[in-house]
C-alpha cells in the first residue's frame, strides 16, 4: 500500500515535466523552420551572425541576459546600439512580420540551439503577446 502512495506523486510530478518538454521540443522544431525561413541569411546557418553588423545568436548573453529584450527584436525590430558578447552592434533589424506564436517558436529554437540553454523554460504565445512596444 505504502508504494502505491509513493508511486502516485512521482506519477503526477512526471505529467507534468514531460508534457512540458514534449511542447518545447515540437516549438523548437517549428522555430528551427521559422529561423531558416527569416533569420539565416543574417544570422548565419550556426548563429553566428558576422561581427559588428549582424549579432551572433550563439552563445549570445543578449539573448541568455535579457530574453524580453530579444523577443522586443523579433517582435518589433530594432533600431541603435546594442552590445552582444562585449561587440557593439549599431544596424537595423526589420520587422519579420511573424506571429507570436512562431516568435515563441523560433525564440525557443535560439534560445536552445549553438551552445544556448534556457534550461526547459518555455517562451510561450501569451509571453510574445505580452511584450510590448515602448512608444
Amino acid at each position: 500500500m505504502r508504494k502505491i502512495f509513493a508511486i502516485i506523486p512521482a506519477l503526477v510530478f512526471c505529467s507534468a515535466i514531460l508534457p512540458q518538454d514534449d511542447e518545447l521540443a515540437k516549438s523548437i522544431e517549428r522555430g528551427k523552420m521559422v529561423y531558416s525561413e527569416n533569420c539565416i541569411s543574417c544570422h548565419m546557418g550556426t548563429g553566428e551572425g558576422v561581427t559588428a553588423t549582424f549579432p551572433p545568436l550563439a552563445k549570445s548573453d543578449y539573448l541568455m541576459e535579457t530574453p524580453e529584450s530579444a523577443i522586443k527584436a523579433i517582435k518589433f525590430g530594432l533600431i541603435g546600439k546594442i552590445k552582444v558578447n562585449g561587440v557593439d552592434y549599431d544596424n537595423m533589424m526589420p520587422n519579420p512580420g511573424l506571429g507570436n506564436d512562431e516568435i515563441a517558436d523560433v525564440t525557443n529554437y535560439i534560445m536552445n540551439t549553438w551552445g544556448n540553454s534556457s534550461e526547459k523554460k518555455m517562451i510561450t504565445e501569451k509571453m510574445v503577446d505580452e511584450i510590448k512596444e515602448k512608444k
